[in-house]
């Protein structure tokens, strides 16, 4: 069995394209030794490689490819097995598509193929190739500009001081980097849910640690500002009057409801739906916005967007991770970007770590964003700005 890794990459300006024949007999030799072989393209900006080979052979390639300054934007397409190679006769060759005609271009690249059985466009792999052969991808690829670009500078007046100091609940601000607005306040109290067992004690500390949450941020936080706080999503269902009581609990706190959202966790199992669909109706008829959080990471995904809508949703981190260097996190990303667009649902993406996640998200089209990559220092937002020197 033989692994497949595709992927696409832009050539850095300071590379001299006259170049490329000497780097590529290099690279041909060294993937040789590995047993690895494949097809490169180029276009005049950009490579679109398939490599094919051993496992481990594959891997070390491509992570020396991943390392090489001489290009950037690395993007893996295509991570896969098959059980022969699609281009075998050397360890890279090298396909110049500037030097063919268009109208010919996409069988001269597959007259390269080598594969025992004849080259069809039902092959995943080769579904990629010919995207790239006809210039389609470009619709979904944007190019993310070096992390040295960009500075990232805290801020200590973007935050009230009120949000910097809580021992039984932390703020973590909701922004916008580059209209530099704080878009939303999240309120998380200081209790391990995850330490109890399920059932009615479980829910009726979810519970208590939202009313907590409200409590601290009817003295903390602005007039108006929108107010994340998260829910068990069954302790709507299993504690009687619970949607009451969050009403009652936000008026005591001086907060409004039309402020408030609440964010229910996909990955908690909604075992009584028609029941959990009611509760969220009651939410809206108070003036309390919805939102489904860890979006992508659960089992009920868009079908749950199917039955309720929120008004929110916040893309699970673990999608997000990377998403600049992987095509299917990119693809996923970009369909729920587009159904949230028909849907008039407000994208937020957590857990942003790496400016180079937050560039790809920003040209994708996301506004809204939370991560350690904007509160590095306690409550203070971290700004992104472009550094006078590039």
């Amino acid at each position: 069995m033989l692994t497949t890794i595709i992927y696409r990459s832009h050539i850095s300006d300071d590379v001299p394209i006259k170049t490329l024949p000497a780097m590529v007999d290099k690279a041909s030799k060294l993937n040789a030794s590995h047993q690895v072989t494949g097809i490169l393209l180029f276009n005049g900006t950009h490579f679109f490689q398939i490599l094919e080979g051993p496992e481990a052979g594959v891997l070390e390639i491509y992570n020396n490819i991943c390392a090489d300054k001489r290009h950037h934007n690395v993007v893996e397409l295509m991570r896969d097995y098959s059980p022969s190679r699609r281009f075998g006769n050397a360890g890279m060759e090298l396909f110049d598509l500037r030097h063919h005609d268009r109208s010919s271009v996409l069988q001269a690249v597959l007259d390269k193929g080598t594969s025992r059985f004849q080259l069809t466009y039902d092959d995943r792999g080769l579904q990629f190739l010919r995207t790239f052969v006809e210039s389609r991808e470009k619709e979904n690829y944007f190019e993310v500009p070096p992390v040295e670009y960009w500075d990232f500078i805290a801020d200590q007046t973007s935050t009230p001081e009120t949000l910097q100091n809580h021992p039984d609940v932390t703020f973590h601000p909701v922004i916008d980097p580059l209209g530099r607005q704080v878009t939303a306040i999240e309120a998380i109290a200081t209790v391990d849910l995850a330490a109890l067992a399920e059932g009615t004690e479980k829910y009726q500390a979810s519970l208590a640690a939202v009313c907590q949450a409200f409590t601290q941020a009817g003295r903390a936080c602005p007039d108006g500002m929108p107010l994340y706080v998260s829910i068990l999503p069954m302790t709507l269902v299993v504690i009687p009057d619970a949607v009451n009581i969050i009403v009652e609990e936000i008026h005591r706190a001086d907060l409004v409801p039309e402020q408030v959202i609440i964010g229910v966790s996909e990955t908690e199992v909604i075992s009584q739906l028609e029941a959990f669909s009611t509760a969220v109706r009651q939410l809206k008829e108070a003036g309390i916005s919805l939102s489904i959080d860890n979006f992508g990471d659960g089992s009920a995904g868009l079908s749950m967007l199917t039955r309720i809508q929120p008004d929110r949703i916040r893309i699970d981190a673990g999608i997000i991770r990377d998403v600049h260097r992987s095509g299917p996190r990119q693809a996923v990303v970009q369909a729920i970007i587009k159904c949230c667009s028909a849907l008039e649902i407000t994208v937020i993406a957590a857990g942003i770590e790496r400016p180079e996640e937050w560039m790809w998200l920003e040209a994708a089209g996301v506004i809204n964003f939370q991560g350690r990559l904007f509160t590095r220092t306690g409550a203070a937002v971290a700004w992104p700005e472009l550094r006078d020197a590039i």
